[in-house]
């Protein structure tokens, strides 16, 4: 338990580093680690963590509740057990499960295939490009052709570097180049991850080409995601993103 206890929402890339820190001091005197955290943000760390532990063989799971574990019909006990449980199971002398994950409502998900989809519901969230890890039911069902499975006599390696000079640039119909331009133009920024319609499609203004071509070549890096929460970008599988393959725009698939 971190003091002061920290609200998700005021997590940073320097508690990421806190709790990476805390797994390797830690990680010949478990089997495996469960991370309480906050729902609003708990996507983000477990992505950020899963990239920071290198060569992990033993489970991380984070989970957390939707209601205050106080209140009696609190998601957060079952959650809790559960994770301990998947947490703890092993076969052969190894851990079952050897990655970052997240655990809620019956479902153990990759960590870094994970996003927060609800604020009311029990199933917050979901792993809209790769299926559960684990089903949790009468029974733990192990979806095995799923699960990460690495080499155990690697040692664990933390990377613990961040660069937080990172925008989001949200495309939207009727964007203007103002807009567009106080985001590219914004000192310091070394990347960009640009939200695209569908397969990764955006406008062909002329405008708009010119000011990320612009930034490309000063040495900014774009990063091309889909707004739509399931799927892949395919660039130049419409005309609409062909033209950014040619000014080196980063496919985000």
């Amino acid at each position: 338990s971190f003091d002061p206890l920290i609200d998700s929402s005021n997590f940073t890339p320097e508690i990421w580093v806190k709790v990476a820190d805390t797994i390797e001091r830690n990680y010949d005197l478990f089997d495996g680690f469960v991370i309480l955290h906050g729902t609003d943000t708990m996507a983000y760390s477990a992505s950020a963590v899963s990239y920071m532990l290198e060569n992990l063989s033993k489970p991380v799971i984070f989970t957390g509740s939707q209601l205050p574990v106080g209140l009696v019909r609190t998601d957060g006990r079952e959650n809790i057990i559960a994770s301990l449980e998947l947490a703890a199971e092993r076969e052969n002398g190894a851990a079952v499960i050897q990655e970052v994950c997240i655990y809620f409502n019956n479902k153990l998900t990759r960590g870094n295939r994970t996003t927060k989809v609800s604020t009311e519901n029990f199933s917050a969230f979901r792993s809209p490009n790769y299926p559960p890890l684990v089903d949790v039911g009468l029974h733990l069902k192990f979806n095995y052709a799923n699960i990460s499975q690495n080499n155990g006599d690697r040692q664990l390696k933390v990377h613990r570097q961040f660069d937080n000079n990172v925008a989001i640039l949200k495309i939207f119909p009727g964007l203007s180049r103002q807009y567009v331009r106080s985001i590219l133009n914004t000192e310091g920024v070394r990347g960009v991850i640009m939200e695209t319609f569908g397969a990764g499609n955006a406008p062909t203004s002329r405008w708009f080409l010119d000011e990320l071509k612009e930034y490309i070549d000063r040495g900014g890096i774009i990063l091309n995601v889909t707004q739509c929460s399931g799927g892949t970008v395919e660039m130049g599988l419409y005309e609409t993103s062909r033209e950014m393959i040619s000014i080196g725009i980063v496919s985000g698939q």
